[in-house]
C-alpha cells in the first residue's frame, strides 16, 4: 500500500464510456480514488451505490469521486447503467495502475489463495499527493467514511 505524504501515481485508464482520464486533468481538486475488485458483486454494488447516494455532497466538498477495476468498459457501463451511478469508472484490464498503487495482493478465499484487488481507497489532494490511505475498507461503510474524511 502506498503512504501517506507520497505523490499518486499518475495513470492513463479509459472510463465507461471509453474516454481516457488522467491523474493530472483532475489537478486542483480532491480525489477520492476507489479500487475494488469487480462489478455486479455484493460488496461492490454496495459501495459504489454508496458513492452515488453520497455523490452530491463530494461534489459540494469539491472531491471527485474515481473507481478502479480490472473489468472491462463494456462491464463497467452496465455497472454505471444498471445502478445509475454518476461517477466515472476508469478500466485497468492491464493491471498497470492498480499494481502502481499496490492494491493487487494474495489474497485468502475458503482457504484458497489467489491474486486480486484489495478494496483500498485513497483521498488525493489537490497538487496530487496521499493524504489518507485506506486499506482492506468495509464496502458498505467507506463511501460515508471518505465524505467524513473530507470535512476534515
Amino acid at each position: 500500500m502506498l503512504a501517506f505524504g507520497e505523490k499518486a501515481p499518475s495513470f492513463s485508464l479509459p472510463d465507461q464510456n471509453g474516454v481516457v482520464h488522467t491523474l493530472e486533468e483532475y489537478a486542483g481538486k480532491k480525489v477520492v480514488l476507489y479500487f475494488y475488485p469487480k462489478d455486479n458483486t455484493a460488496g461492490c454494488t454496495a459501495q459504489a451505490c454508496g458513492f452515488a447516494q453520497l455523490y452530491p455532497q463530494f461534489t459540494e466538498k469539491g472531491a471527485v469521486v474515481l473507481g478502479v477495476s480490472k473489468d472491462s468498459v463494456a462491464s463497467h457501463k452496465k455497472f454505471e447503467e444498471k445502478y445509475g451511478l454518476p461517477f466515472t469508472l476508469l478500466s485497468d484490464e492491464s493491471l498497470e495502475t492498480i499494481k502502481a498503487y499496490d492494491v493487487w495482493q494474495e489474497k485468502k478465499l475458503y482457504g484458497k489463495v489467489s491474486m486480486g484487488v484489495v478494496r483500498t481507497t485513497y483521498l488525493i489532494d489537490e497538487q496530487g499527493v496521499i493524504v489518507k490511505v485506506f486499506g482492506k475498507v468495509k464496502a458498505k461503510e467507506n463511501p460515508a467514511q471518505m465524505l467524513e474524511e473530507l470535512a476534515e
